[in-house]
């Protein structure tokens, strides 16, 4: 009863920002090969305190200095993590991010000026022929890092500019194409191509690119598969199920907005 007598407003918020906290990092290494080590470091974590709790010195002493040492690891361990979690924190608009999309101040979604219905026709015209593509679409991350791997454009996008672009025999095919506020700003894009190992092997370096783009940004990828036509979605390194086209149109629309 005393302890919770003691127990300040402060010390509720505090404990709360704490499992706020534990619960993104949860989810960014959720499917990773890291999730078993963020598992490990929580239950360390646990017992250090618990021994420091029963004033058990020499173990607690022990457990302290493994888990500060350990801390340079975890950076090289979560690098990809890390990463990913300063980006969330760092966006130029958090509330797409994740973190606060269910609190809106105004009520209103601010679409971003993308023809989704052009690019998604693109791609099953695409889908239909077996033509291989990756198509970048920008949110708020800058990609100029990338773009300056390959030619840039300024073209409206369209339906037909998009499939001549990916045509087998143009010379713009290879690479990704990026798209920013409805233009195609850079074609035949050289992307980072994921380390993770968890990818099918059906999957080939399209994917691995998409996937790679996406870890290190906030942006959104399409891609056309060359071998069996199907179109995948990746978001935040992740493949995004659908079933249908209209379904993707939604996901598109909310990841949009």
């Amino acid at each position: 009863m005393e302890l919770i007598e003691n127990l300040r407003i402060l010390d509720g918020i505090d404990i709360l920002l704490v499992a706020m906290l534990m619960f993104y990092v949860y989810k960014l290494v959720k499917g990773t090969v890291a999730i078993n080590i963020f598992i490990g470091i929580v239950v360390i974590y646990l017992i250090w305190q618990l021994t420091v709790l029963l004033k058990m010195e020499m173990l607690s002493t022990v457990l302290g200095q493994f888990i500060g040492v350990g801390m340079f690891a975890l950076i090289v361990v979560f690098q990809q993590e890390i990463r990913k979690f300063l980006l969330l924190i760092g966006s130029t608009n958090i509330t797409k991010s994740g973190l606060f999309k269910n609190f809106s101040f105004s009520g209103k979604k601010t679409i971003l000026n993308v023809d989704i219905n052009a690019i998604l026709a693109a791609c099953e015209n695409m889908s239909s022929t077996k033509t291989g593509a990756l198509i970048i679409i920008r949110r708020t991350t800058s990609l100029e890092f990338v773009k300056d791997t390959g030619d840039r454009m300024d073209m409206e996008v369209n339906r037909p500019i998009i499939e001549s672009v990916f045509y087998k025999n143009s010379t713009l095919h290879d690479g990704a194409m990026i798209i920013e506020e409805n233009k195609i700003t850079a074609t035949r894009v050289i992307l980072p191509v994921t380390q993770e190992r968890n990818i099918p092997l059906r999957f080939g370096l399209r994917h691995r690119a998409a996937v790679g783009i996406t870890e290190k940004t906030d942006a959104l990828a399409l891609i056309v598969s060359e071998e069996t036509g199907d179109i995948s979605y990746v978001k935040d390194g992740e493949f995004v199920l659908f079933k249908a086209i209209d379904e993707l149109r939604l996901l598109l629309e909310n990841d949009l907005s």
